[in-house]
């Protein structure tokens, strides 16, 4: 009888063990999935997170060249309206009347000049963006990053994509000029090469350094900070309405970045326009404090702030769903 209380006894204990090594596999599974859900990229690895594979960046770009092709073409006339804000001083300074006015004397279509260059620059550009993201994260095994790590995650992985397709930003600011007669990036950046070399497609590197690398960390900083308040305090990370919130919170995190790099994007398109006149950051600062005071570094704000928002917000909605699918 002993014997056969023994044995139901144990038999009981071993259902116990199970039931409980399975709750904690159901509540590792659980924990895993959150984690996913609030990381930046949204599809969590089966396999070690360490790996990095050809595969899994070609996704990335994939997913990060395919968020920013719809965006480029958009909100490419408010990308032109700030460009021309930027270089000529007496021009309307409505946005609404400064667009109209280029549909009037340039036809609607000169609203998208710079286009082609635009999307060479910021497709591959915002692909390679996400891929280095994603391969430091890789490396690093960083799955949810602090502040700290979302902040240097987007100052290198910007810094990295604007070094290597800072031709296509240059010959893209001077289409959207309006002064020089290109009739294509091909005869631009001909033509720039044999006036200036390869320091002309390379003029204004530090200003857009110092614009570009900023915006992302604090970017990633803020979009990142915010996501996490509200998937804790608004809804949960597995709402219906979770695309939308990603999409706000990237509009506040993009208006924020924006205000704080505008200075240094209005150096960078002076210099790129006409590097003759300013070929060192220490010439562009003195001019504009000069002749155009403190407002002078603040123009073209509205288009920026309203282009810059938008484009942010759609590139990593649209990542964050693409990867979804992408990176699996």
């Amino acid at each position: 009888m002993e014997g056969s209380d023994e044995a139901i006894r144990a038999s009981r204990t071993v259902k116990i063990i199970d039931c409980v090594r399975k709750q904690d596999i159901l509540a590792e599974n659980e924990s895993r999935e959150h984690l996913r859900l609030l990381s930046l990229d949204p599809s969590s690895k089966q396999g070690d997170a360490n790996e990095l594979t050809i595969m899994e960046l070609v996704k990335s770009f994939a997913a990060g060249s395919i968020s920013a092709s719809f965006s480029s073409v958009l909100l490419q006339p408010l990308d032109l309206v700030k460009t021309r804000l930027q270089l000529h001083r007496n021009v309307e300074r409505n946005l609404v009347t400064h667009m109209t006015h280029i549909a009037r004397t340039e036809t609607v279509r000169g609203l998208w000049r710079g286009t082609a260059a635009s999307v060479v620059r910021s497709v591959p550009g915002v692909g390679m963006y996400f891929a280095t993201i994603h391969s430091l994260k890789l490396a690093t095994g960083i799955t949810h990053p602090s502040p700290t790590e979302a902040l240097v995650l987007g100052v290198v992985s910007r810094s990295f994509a604007g070094t290597m397709l800072l031709p296509a930003t240059v010959i893209k600011t001077r289409f959207e000029s309006g002064i020089y007669p290109y009739r294509s990036m091909a005869h631009a950046a001909r033509s720039i090469y044999a006036a200036e070399g390869f320091r002309g497609l390379y003029s204004g590197l530090l200003p857009t350094l110092a614009r570009d690398a900023p915006y992302s960390g604090l970017y990633l900083f803020f979009y990142t900070q915010l996501k996490d308040v509200a998937y804790v305090h608004v809804i949960s990370p597995d709402s219906d309405f979770r695309d939308a919130a990603n999409f706000f919170c990237g509009v506040l995190a993009g208006l924020t970045a924006s205000l704080v790099t505008q200075p240094a994007d209005v150096l960078k398109t002076k210099m790129q326009s006409n590097p003759s006149k300013f070929p060192t950051v220490r010439h562009v600062v003195v001019y504009i404090a000069a002749h155009e005071g403190v407002q002078g570094y603040l123009s073209g704000l509205a288009p920026r702030l309203l282009r810059r928002t938008l484009m942010s917000a759609f590139a990593w909605t649209f990542y964050e769903k693409l990867s979804q699918r992408f990176l699996k």
